[in-house]
């Protein structure tokens, strides 16, 4: 029997509305809300065009899916935290939660014999929500923001590690990191399953180096000092003022007061942008954060900060720093990493993978971010070609 509840997960997870998919099928809205809901079934020619739309197979749609295989409530949508200066709408959030759902549940499927370094994201988490609870006052919240900070660049070691491998790093002490197409309004966004899985899903529009660094650490504050907070709820003044926090979280995080002003007295000019380039080097984050955080620091006039911004204006750099096409865009390898220790130690190959979720090889390219190239390496169902190889000479 068809089950419409796959059809409604796996088009939510692609983005697509009743009405965007009917139009791909050539049919009504109405038939696929019947399909989903169970009142009539899709004839083969409908079920051959969805499993080209979305990568399955055609059993697909006649056994459990992921979400149906695992805990369906891993995942609450009040609580993801974007990168954004806009409030996303309801149709684009469940769509991201539909995606972590996914990608969950498909981990628990294969992580069976995986054996992970501890969680050390779980215990800052409890350590901010300790420090805040301590004073709620608005006096004391910068405080506590700047000694969560702190305490979490010592605890996963950046100053070992810096900042260029904090992807690495924070995949490494519990974090999950994907990369995806969001959308230009979104950088990036996080949440915490109901088991204390820590996500950060980051957008796959080219962007530099340090860019990506400060989404990791925006959105690991907001995963630090947003627990269960209820994103969906905040009107705009209350959205902005969380933004604000993760903001100041990550600058307080990446470049730490006392050493970064050890930096910056050293600095020739500065207000003057090319002055940082080294300084960007160093610590993998952008000319106009850093300079951001000199003001902030009162190490800057306001004047001198005015200066700097005519400056970028002058030079282009709101566009393009220097150094942006040389230093390097980390990429996610958590996920990536499992695959290989499963596959290279046969405790599961892609084929039996490919079997057991009834998806193609591009449905994994999509849901994981993993490039195809990557599975094609584990491909053993391939059809074989005669070669030289079969061939014998009659002289041997």
């Amino acid at each position: 029997m068809f089950i419409g509840d796959n059809l409604q997960n796996i088009r939510t997870l692609f983005g697509y509305t009743r009405k965007q998919l009917a139009d791909l099928l050539q049919i009504t809205e109405q038939s696929v809300w019947q399909y989903e809901n169970g009142y009539t079934s899709p004839k083969m020619e409908i079920v051959n065009k969805l499993k080209k739309i979305f990568h399955v197979k055609s059993q697909y749609f006649y056994v459990a899916d992921l979400p149906s295989k695992v805990n369906k409530n891993n995942i609450n949508i009040q609580n993801i935290a974007y990168r954004s200066t806009i409030i996303n709408s309801i149709q684009k959030t469940q769509v991201e939660a539909k995606h972590v759902q996914f990608i969950d549940a498909f981990l628990q499927q294969i992580e069976g014999q995986i054996s992970y370094p501890p969680n050390k994201l779980k215990v800052l988490r409890e350590y901010a929500i300790k420090i805040l609870n301590d004073n709620i006052s608005n006096d004391q919240q910068l405080t506590q923001i700047k000694q969560i900070a702190k305490h979490a660049r010592a605890a996963l070691e950046l100053d070992k590690y810096g900042n260029k491998n904090l992807l690495y790093v924070l995949e490494k002490n519990g974090a999950f990191i994907v990369e995806k197409s969001i959308g230009e309004e979104v950088d990036a966004f996080s949440l915490w399953t109901e088991d204390d899985r820590p996500y950060i899903v980051l957008g796959n529009i080219k962007k530099s180096a340090v860019r990506r660094n400060f989404d990791l650490a925006h959105e690991l504050g907001h995963l630090l000092l947003h627990y269960k907070k209820e994103f969906t709820a905040l009107d705009k003044k209350e959205y902005r003022e969380n933004e604000q926090e993760a903001n100041l979280f990550a600058s307080e995080f990446l470049l730490p007061e006392e050493e970064f002003t050890e930096d910056v007295l050293i600095l020739p000019k500065v207000s003057n942008p090319n002055s940082y380039i080294d300084l960007k080097r160093k610590w993998y984050v952008s000319i106009q954060a850093m300079a951001y955080r000199v003001h902030q620091l009162n190490l800057m006039s306001y004047q001198q900060y005015r200066y700097f911004n005519m400056q970028l204006h002058r030079y282009d750099y709101k566009i393009k720093e220097p150094l942006d096409d040389e230093l390097v865009i980390s990429k996610p390898g958590k996920i990536r990493s499992i695959l290989k220790l499963l596959f290279e130690n046969k405790h599961l190959t892609l084929d039996d993978l490919l079997d057991t979720l009834k998806v193609d090889v591009k449905f994994l390219v999509n849901l994981l971010g993993i490039d195809l190239d990557f599975f094609k390496t584990y491909e053993t169902n391939v059809a074989k070609t005669f070669s030289i190889a079969e061939l014998q000479s009659k002289y041997e």
